[in-house]
């Protein structure tokens, strides 16, 4: 999608945008701390799970029913696949937790470039004193997130197959809950409202957080991701979630 102020009905179209604007004049510092923590704990976790992926897999094929062992060829891609994802996922998480101050700067400041709305006067005592509301807000994803991690984790380990296709599926949801909640929160809205927008327009939110997902696995991206993502999803919000919705965004300048 162009990087001005056309809107797209094709949500992975926000992370391209996302990606032109972070460097831009005005926001570069809001999405260097963000870029700088990621990669502090990605190097740290890509030397961890380097080492130590075989031997998982190796220790869940074994798991298998022998009736299913013709499956072999099969399972091994995707318990791969599933493994970078919760290694991704993971990491991504502790991330946005520590970072998740500047990524609501960083949510604001795309916000008001596309839409208009004024960002808060921000002080380095403001932002002290907005910290428990925005830590709060991430334990809330948290609680929300952490038990139906575990229970599509178990499927699937239980499930072939079909549980690394729930699993794929609930990543998209966690990213979406992630990184559009930014927006949603720093106009005050409450989470359960967020939850009830996204699932309104679950295709373009599923889609976002899918691709998101995806992302985060590749090797260097990954690094990347997250002030990207913010800046997707702030400016996705504008277009499609936040009311009244802006028919003509303002350009970045």
């Amino acid at each position: 999608m162009p990087t001005t102020t056309s809107q797209s009905n094709f949500a992975p179209d926000y992370l391209i945008y996302g990606w032109h604007i972070m460097w831009q004049k005005g926001l570069r510092r809001y999405a260097l701390m963000p870029l700088l923590i990621n990669l502090v704990l990605f190097s740290a976790g890509v030397v961890w799970v380097v080492q130590s992926a075989p031997e998982w897999v190796a220790a869940i094929m074994t798991m298998l029913p022998s009736y299913l062992q013709f499956l072999e060829w099969l399972l091994w891609p995707l318990l791969v696949i599933t493994i970078i994802l919760v290694f991704a996922l993971s990491f991504t998480t502790l991330a946005t937790i520590i970072a998740a101050p500047f990524n609501s700067l960083l949510a604001e400041q795309v916000v008001f470039r596309r839409s208009g709305l004024p960002p808060r006067a921000m002080t380095a005592l403001g932002l002290l004193k907005e910290l428990p509301r925005v830590l709060s807000r991430e334990l809330q994803k948290l609680l929300y997130l952490l038990p139906r991690l575990l229970i599509v984790g178990l499927l699937a380990l239980l499930l072939p197959v079909v549980g690394q296709v729930l699993w794929l599926l609930f990543s998209g949801w966690m990213m979406t809950i992630q990184y559009l909640d930014y927006p949603f929160d720093n106009q005050h809205i409450s989470f359960r409202q967020m939850r009830r927008s996204l699932a309104q327009q679950r295709g373009k939110s599923l889609t976002f957080g899918l691709t998101i997902a995806l992302l985060a696995s590749l090797p260097l991206v990954n690094l990347l991701i997250m002030p990207v993502a913010v800046c997707g999803a702030s400016a996705l919000w504008v277009d499609h979630f936040h009311q009244p919705r802006y028919a003509n965004s303002t350009p970045i300048k």
